[in-house]
């Protein structure tokens, strides 16, 4: 079980406030790890993957506007 905290820019995330997990800005290889899930941060600014429980977050004073 992994227990990393990604921090990331409102930039970062996709057009609906969201990111994939695995994720190459959490230093993982998309062909070893699990299946590909969506996380979305929008809401609450935070997620959780659970699969391996590497939390995404943004970081302190980046807001997503949305689209």
């Amino acid at each position: 079980m992994n227990n990393s905290v990604v921090e990331l820019l409102a930039k970062d995330l996709n057009r609906q406030g969201g990111v994939f997990c695995p994720s190459p800005k959490a230093d993982m290889k998309i062909w070893n790890n699990h299946p590909k899930v969506y996380l979305d941060l929008a809401h609450t600014g935070e997620a959780k993957c659970p699969y391996c429980s590497t939390v995404y977050k943004l970081k302190a004073g980046e807001h997503f506007a949305g689209h």
